[in-house]
């Protein structure tokens, strides 16, 4: 019987301050922007959790989902309400950056071994902002997803707000604990995508007389891939609507 995944989430909340003790102010300011900020910022993190297995004929369940909500509860509890900084070991020598969280909620949960094969762990930052960590990659690598929004026209009448999320994929630094650098990126994707495309035409920009989500992913893809400041572009979503949305990846 072929395997089937399925997804819970679960939600906490924590703060965490993104800095290096042996850096100085300047440097940390740097690399890190506004996370350096003392003392610290929180968030209301989201947690899914993706297990992959086979349909149990009897109970016709992957696994059941009360069990699985427990597990969650009861490796969250440590978590919720923290400084990550101040109050967990795990990141005494290491930053809390969401990649990090993501790793470290990771082996916490493949020690559970009543929730089946885990699959892969994501965390919301918050709306913007997520990391991937998954059995296909392994501990050392994970997919940050960054979200973005411009209005663009499709014609001289019909206009649409547009989300445009970036996902990259790349080795976790073990120095700032990033796949990539987060300022670095906005600071792309705002002059190459945002600048360009907010409130103009998408005929014009994408060079096609009837444009589409499709065409608009394709023009942000080719717009990035060459610029990364690191990592590896791996997908673009464009969100045309609740009901429809466009993947590229190259």
């Amino acid at each position: 019987m072929a395997n089937v995944l399925l997804t819970k989430r679960i939600e906490f909340s924590a703060a965490h301050r993104y800095i290096k003790p042996e850096w100085d102010e300047a440097k940390n300011r740097a690399v890190f922007g506004a996370c350096y900020n003392p003392p610290a910022h929180g968030h209301n993190y989201m947690l899914e959790v993706t297990v992959s297995g086979e349909v149990d004929p009897k109970t016709g369940m992957v696994i059941n989902l009360f069990d699985l909500k427990q597990v969650l509860l009861a490796v969250i509890e440590e978590f919720d309400h923290m400084n990550f900084n101040l109050d967990l070991p795990y990141f005494r020598d290491r930053i809390p950056t969401s990649e990090n969280i993501a790793r470290v909620l990771w082996t916490k949960l493949a020690a559970q071994s009543d929730i089946g094969r885990l699959d892969t762990v994501r965390l919301y930052e918050d709306e913007d902002l997520y990391a991937d960590i998954t059995a296909a990659s392994g501990l050392d690598a994970a997919s940050v997803t960054r979200r973005y929004s411009f209005t663009a026209l499709l014609d001289a009448h019909q206009g649409h707000t547009w989300d445009c999320f970036v996902t990259v994929h790349g080795f976790i630094d073990p120095v700032t604990g990033m796949v990539t650098d987060i300022g670095a990126l906005d600071r792309l994707v705002q002059e190459r995508v945002v600048r360009v495309c907010d409130q103009q035409d998408l005929r014009e920009i994408v060079k096609a007389p009837a444009p589409s989500g499709a065409h608009l992913a394709e023009y942000v893809w080719r717009a990035l891939a060459p610029q990364l400041p690191s990592g590896s572009l791996t997908n673009i979503r464009i969100v045309q609507s609740r009901d429809l949305s466009f993947d590229y990846a190259g």
